[in-house]
């Protein structure tokens, strides 16, 4: 008889990376204060975090979480459905409705149940769900758990977004998920010509605006920065990017998130987010809305990085965000550029496939409003004698950034 397990013994990839001593998941961080980290002992500069605005660490949102722990404890005990709503949650709610321009928003417990709940909550038995093809993997998995048909067009082609849509029955429901910042290639999506293509087909628009709320358009994400706050139908945002917390939230008229809220099942049949990490997202908006020049220094900080790696000989892909991929290529060779930057003291992040296409894989790099200068200059040092030592850049552009 089959052995449902089988499928563990001939899993050796992970194991051999290992051996090789090149093996770069699940592997512990003992300190980190933001900017720089402390791995296996080195002392690192950290450009593998999503701590954009560097408010992890800020002591305002520390006081806060703990304000909170002293007040309410270290969790709620039961679902946002039943006993699991605190008023600042409530407050929460509305506060981010207001801050990304909608009639209403909803917290869950984090960004990858907020996809799930919402998705699988509004597309149905007949209708379809429309998604760009480097969507994140809680897109693609909310498009599995709802009873819909999940459709797919490549990477920002709108020529190819509007192909799949014409071809669908003009009196199903239609539903287009796409991410307003690329998480691997750190490109925004072209919201102007989504909208359109979708309301040409009667479609509704659902931004994952993840690693856009607190970075572009003034914090307030993606659809505030091209101006199409209302033409987009759903906003949805993460904690754990800017806000320096975990947990999520989708945000759109009163009516939808009221549907949501009461078919949302990774919502309602879950622990709600603890008051700690609730008050630690009220105090980074209120740091957000206070202090702009954040937002500023962020994107002075990624430009500064990205003309570097360019100046360097390094492929950046199509990056215009504070998400910069190094592509190198093959899986191995990634590797091996990521275990010898660690060595020079830079924290990066490999990424291969099937989270990228193949032969595609790359060193995903993000920067913070506090990278100061010299960390930025420590890590295009490390860059340039990596890319020497492993012949990734031509010779020529040695000592040129």
């Amino acid at each position: 008889m089959a052995d449902l397990f089988d499928k563990a013994d001939s899993f050796t990839r992970a194991k051999e990376a290992m051996e090789l001593g090149v093996y770069p998941f699940f592997r512990a961080l003992s300190d980190s204060e933001g900017t720089t980290a402390t791995f296996e002992g080195h002392d690192v500069v950290m450009l593998g975090s999503n701590n954009y605005l560097g408010l992890t660490v800020d002591p305002r949102v520390r006081q806060a979480a703990m304000e909170a722990i002293e007040r309410y404890g270290t969790s709620v005990t039961g679902s946002r459905f039943l006993n699991g709503t605190l008023e600042i949650h409530l407050e929460l709610d509305r506060r981010l409705a207001k801050f990304v321009g909608k009639q209403a928003a909803l917290v869950f417990s984090t960004g990858y149940q907020t996809n799930l709940g919402t998705i699988s909550a509004i597309v149905g038995k007949g209708d379809y769900v429309i998604i760009d093809k480097d969507a994140h993997a809680c897109v693609v998995d909310g498009c599995m758990l709802s009873r819909g048909e999940m459709k797919r067009f490549r990477h920002n082609d709108m020529d190819d977004l509007d192909r799949v849509l014409s071809k669908l029955p003009k009196d199903a429901g239609k539903l287009v998920v796409v991410d307003g910042v690329y998480s691997m290639g750190g490109d925004i999506a072209p919201l102007p010509e989504i909208v359109q293509i979708a309301k040409k087909h009667g479609a509704r628009v659902m931004l994952d605006d993840a690693h856009g709320i607190g970075v572009t358009g003034d914090a307030h994400g993606t659809a505030y920065h091209f101006g199409l706050t209302d033409e987009v139908d759903l906003i949805m945002g993460t904690f754990s990017k800017s806000f320096a917390s975990i947990g999520g939230f989708i945000a759109g008229d009163e009516k939808i998130i009221h549907y949501i809220q009461h078919h949302a099942r990774s919502l309602m049949f879950s622990a709600a987010l603890p008051a700690p990490n609730v008050m630690a997202v009220h105090r980074a908006l209120d740091i957000i809305e206070s202090e702009p020049e954040r937002v500023k220094k962020l994107w002075e900080n990624a430009d500064y990085m990205r003309e570097g790696l360019k100046a360097l000989g390094y492929n950046v892909g199509g990056s215009n965000t504070p998400i910069i991929p190094v592509i190198l290529g093959d899986d191995y060779r990634t590797l091996l550029a990521w275990h010898a930057l660690i060595n020079e003291g830079v924290y990066t992040n490999p990424v291969g496939s099937p989270a990228v296409p193949p032969n595609q894989s790359l060193l995903r790099t993000s920067y913070m409003a506090t990278h100061e200068r010299h960390h930025l200059d420590r890590a295009l040092k490390a860059f340039e004698v990596v890319g020497h030592n492993l012949d990734l850049i031509p010779e020529k552009n040695i000592h040129n950034a």
